[in-house]
């Protein structure tokens, strides 16, 4: 690695001649694998950018150019490149890098992202105060083109060309969906069309044209041909109707090709779109022959790119999930399941291969999927949404709107609930509890384990709903083992795990196996609480809510959710319009984002493992005892005149300590 040893930021970078940058992409996709293979994070996306990204570090002088990056998962190289090459290996890692693009990490990070579609929108947002500041930096946008079915990327195309702002948007074709022209004739019209000396003419052409009477019709005439002519040889089209000037297709791992279509598209004004076709995984072969496995993969060996296989015998909640999908397709053919681009994340790919004309990925097109499911299920189609908690959010409005006013049963099954680990803030999905128990009409759940699950997704096939039902899981294991027969379940009602105690632990979803832990922890305290399973978070269970307030002195709620707005606040609000007179404790995500790190190491970071839930439950007790405490001694030496009573505050020492 004699070049990526020199190369520190972009500055190091620009020394070197281009033959000498194709070294340092090697360089760099073996600095990659190996370190990947030991944090596990984004592989193939990560290795089909390598020259791209060190071309465009090599153009562009950044940070005063701005480059934003789409999703951003693919920003490792970018990473090295500015800075941050001594801690790529902590990439991921809890006190590590982020493996997105995060503006507090680096000035080099003009913005962060995690979700698709955003980075033509926020160039443009920049480009346009660039303008206003009276300044002349470059901003670029990489999108890929799995981000370009979202639909906010084509808004953002709308405005940018409107605006005629300068503007480069590089479009990674990394499938090679539209690059069907890529070859020599691409390769050699694309450097013609980017060409200053053939740009200034075509400029010169258009003025003087102007000069004419019939000006109009010259310039509407030439337009023609030169349309006619990219038609024919490139994909660029709609680009050019949206208002960009389109160059393109060419290939992205041809480095010396790369850099000089950029050095040239650089001194043109205005939008641009560089259409640019890669190879996802390129240079690891294992990689490169499934890029789906290696899009997003744990541990492996850097060698044969084996991963080790896991340690658990349970299987994973997305697992279960996807297995029930199949179970309802065959009970009923008018079962289908749509994903956003997410069918091997939403456990959807036996489904898919199964039932493939009721199986639909509509792309990364959250808003869209929604308003499809509910399209579906207003001709009596039984629609299953399979999203990640976080991408929901994306389609808020056709929730409210499409789905829950129309009561049209739509059966939301949002995987990634709660902390996902590694991914970090703009991946964990601990707000749904939150924006849903807003919704009217809408029953949400959240299974304390995969039997429970399955259980919930057979009752809404078995049941006819006039209502959305949002099913809300982790990514995590199942804490028990599957049964072979589905359990029966009561619709809206809760369970008690225990007999009740006056101290009643209310647990959502994933945190009732955590609960139940922490219940062991305190009963070896001498303390015992009473654990219900709180399964069904809107609408709550009247009964069981009634009877721990009537019997309860404490009531804690546990939930992976935020707690501004979530399941504790509802539980709050109840207890306080019935003039609850014990003690309450909401215990949740505090009110700021979470990092990144282990699900395990977050969940402690937060209070929520059983340690955390024992700890908290403890010192309320505590605090009580300790209250009551101080005022039974006021009470005593008031009625002793001020003299000490040593066997009755040794007595009460005892209890608090004990507590």
């Amino acid at each position: 690695m004699k070049h990526l040893d020199k190369i520190s930021y972009p500055a190091d970078l620009k020394l070197l001649a281009v033959e000498e940058l194709v070294e340092l992409a090697e360089d760099i996709r073996q600095l990659l694998v190996s370190t990947i293979a030991e944090t596990g994070g984004h592989l193939a996306s990560n290795l089909g950018v390598v020259e791209l990204t060190v071309a465009l570090h090599y153009v562009f002088d950044l940070p005063e150019d701005r480059l934003v990056w789409d999703v951003s998962h693919q920003t490792y190289t970018h990473k090295i490149l500015t800075g941050r090459k001594d801690r790529i290996s902590s990439i991921r890692q809890y006190g590590g890098l982020a493996g997105y693009a995060k503006r507090s990490e680096s000035e080099y990070d003009a913005f962060g992202a995690g979700h698709a579609s955003t980075s033509i929108s926020a160039a443009l947002g920049l480009a346009v105060a660039r303008d206003m500041a009276g300044l002349k930096h470059k901003v670029i946008a990489v999108i890929g083109d799995g981000a370009m079915t979202g639909g906010l990327a084509f808004e953002g195309l709308n405005n940018a060309g409107s605006l005629k702002k300068d503007l480069l948007v590089v479009l990674n074709d990394n499938t090679w969906s539209i690059s069907k022209n890529v070859g020599s004739i691409s390769k050699y019209l694309t450097s013609i069309m980017t060409d200053e000396k053939l740009y200034k003419l075509r400029k010169e052409i258009w003025e003087l044209t102007g000069r004419f009477k019939r000006r109009d019709k010259i310039r509407e005439t030439i337009s023609r041909l030169e349309d006619s002519v990219k038609a024919l040889l490139v994909p660029g089209m709609l680009f050019e109707k949206l208002g960009f000037s389109y160059f393109g297709p060419i290939d992205a791992h041809d480095l010396p090709q790369l850099v000089k279509i950029l050095k040239d598209i650089k001194k043109i004004e205005g939008p641009v779109l560089l259409h640019v076709a890669s190879k996802k995984g390129k240079g690891f072969t294992p990689a490169e022959n499934d890029v789906v496995s290696y899009h997003g993969i744990g541990k492996f060996d850097k060698v044969t790119g084996k991963v080790p296989p896991s340690k658990s015998f349970l299987p994973s909640y997305t697992g279960v999930f996807g297995d029930t999908m199949v179970e309802l397709a065959e009970k009923n053919d008018r079962v289908v399941a749509i994903t956003a681009a997410m069918c091997s994340g939403t456990g959807l790919d036996d489904f898919a291969r199964k039932f493939p004309e009721r199986f639909f990925d509509v792309g990364i097109a959250e808003g869209h999927a929604a308003c499809f499911a509910a399209g579906l299920a207003a001709e009596g189609i039984r629609p299953y949404l399979a999203v990640y908690s976080t991408f929901l959010q994306r389609a808020y409005d056709q929730v409210i709107h499409d789905m829950a006013l129309q009561k049209l049963p739509v059966v939301i099954c949002m995987d990634r609930g709660g902390l996902v680990g590694n991914d970090g803030p703009t991946h964990h999905g601990v707000f749904d509890l939150s924006y849903l128990a807003a919704v009217p009409g809408i029953t949400v759940a959240a299974p304390k384990d995969g039997n429970e699950l399955r259980a919930i997704m057979h009752y809404t096939l078995e049941h006819r709903l006039d209502e959305v039902v949002a099913i809300r899981y982790p990514r995590d294991t199942v804490p028990a083992e599957m049964e072979k027969e589905i359990p029966k379940i009561e619709w809206k009602k809760w369970e008690w795990l225990t007999e009740p105690t006056d101290i009643a632990v209310l647990a959502v979803g994933a945190m009732v196996t955590g609960t139940l832990k922490a219940r062991q922890i305190l009963l070896d305290k001498g303390i015992e609480i009473s654990v219900v399973n709180a399964r069904f978070i809107k609408p709550h269970d009247p009964d069981i809510l009634r009877a721990v307030k009537d019997r309860a002195r404490f009531i804690i709620t546990v939930e992976e959710n935020t707690v501004c707005g979530g399941f504790g606040q509802a539980v709050a609000d109840y207890l306080i319009n019935e003039k609850f007179t014990g003690k309450f404790k909401n215990l949740g995500i505090p009110d700021n984002f979470v990092t990144h790190g282990t699900r395990a190491e977050l969940l402690r970071d937060v209070g929520l493992d059983p340690e955390g839930i024992a700890l908290a439950i403890k010192e309320m007790i505590y605090r009580e005892h300790k209250t009551a405490a101080g005022l039974l001694q006021k009470l005593v030496l008031r009625k002793n005149g001020g003299s000490k009573k040593k066997n009755g505050s040794r007595q009460m020492k005892l209890t608090v300590e004990d507590s």
